[in-house]
């Protein structure tokens, strides 16, 4: 079941100004980007880069993975590890509202999410 129109919206306007703020300058962008998706309760961020050897395709690195739990209200926080998994963020595998995930990617306190 996807989110509920409001909690959209919030994501969709927190996401926005977040991403807006730490992408690339509009010039490097074709090379390297950072963005986001909403696929039903979750919402992912993730770098688009170019290949480094076929520079027409694109490669998509995740970087951080929040899933709404309706019943709840409130958010799981997931970071991928070198297993290609997604694995509960331990030192917060729960918040209250996507602004505090933002803050938490933001924050990177255990450096899993970018690196």
């Amino acid at each position: 079941m996807a989110m509920d129109s409001l909690v959209a919206l919030e994501v969709i306007e927190t996401l926005e100004n977040y991403i807006d703020k730490i992408r690339p300058p509009e010039d490097m962008r074709d090379t390297y980007d950072i963005t986001y998706k909403i696929d039903d309760q979750s919402v992912v961020i993730y770098e688009v880069r170019e290949h480094w050897k076929k520079k027409k395709e694109k490669i998509e690195s995740l970087i951080a993975k929040t899933t709404y739990v309706i019943k709840q209200k409130h958010w799981k926080v997931f970071w991928l590890r070198a297993d290609l998994k997604w694995h509960t963020y331990e030192p917060k595998p729960i918040v209250n509202s996507i602004q505090e995930f933002v803050h938490l990617v933001e924050e990177d306190e255990k450096h899993c999410f970018w690196g």
